[in-house]
């Protein structure tokens, strides 16, 4: 499945050929986007990104979350995709990576919602939440370009790479917001 966001963006939905473009971007990149996602720390070699992504691709399918790559003019850039999701209570999360190159572009902007008009729309989704580190600015200003709600701080939500907890900012929007 590709969601087409404009002549030069779209999400394709993640296949196994994905993990060499995955692994590579983090491998060549892991000061960057290893400062907020914890990840990286346990991706040393191909093998680790094809078992996520295998794991993703062939979840079961009370399990399946959908995960795309974000692709400029067909080139891997980064991934987007519904996580955590609570299907009785129709609850998502969304999470998202950038390659540091692209960064300042819109491009995670654009995908974001994007991805919100698939939730809501076609899988049927009532609420969406983002939660970005207190101190990840870029992240956080995304939800808050596209009308998100700040809700508040879970504190020590996530485990950075160093045993280093941080705080994390809530953001959700409403089908009806």
């Amino acid at each position: 499945m590709t969601l087409k966001i404009d002549s030069n963006l779209e999400l394709r939905q993640l296949i196994l050929l994905d993990s060499i473009d995955i692994f590579n971007t983090i491998n060549s990149q892991r000061d960057y986007l290893g400062k907020w996602l914890p990840f990286v720390a346990f991706t040393q070699e191909l093998k680790d990104t094809e078992n996520f992504v295998n794991s993703v691709v062939n979840a079961p399918k009370d399990k399946f979350e959908y995960t795309f790559t974000i692709r400029k003019h067909d080139e891997f850039v980064g991934l987007i995709g519904l996580k955590d999701s609570d299907k009785t209570n129709r609850i998502t999360e969304i999470g998202y990576w950038l390659s540091e190159k692209f960064q300042k572009e819109g491009i995670v902007t654009k995908s974001v919602e994007k991805l919100c008009d698939f939730a809501f729309k076609e899988q049927g989704f009532n609420r969406i939440q983002i939660k970005c580190a207190l101190d990840n600015r870029p992240s956080a200003n995304i939800p808050k370009r596209l009308g998100f709600k700040f809700e508040g701080i879970e504190r020590d939500g996530e485990l950075l790479t160093g045993n280093i907890y941080t705080d994390l900012e809530v953001y959700s929007k409403l089908k009806n917001d």
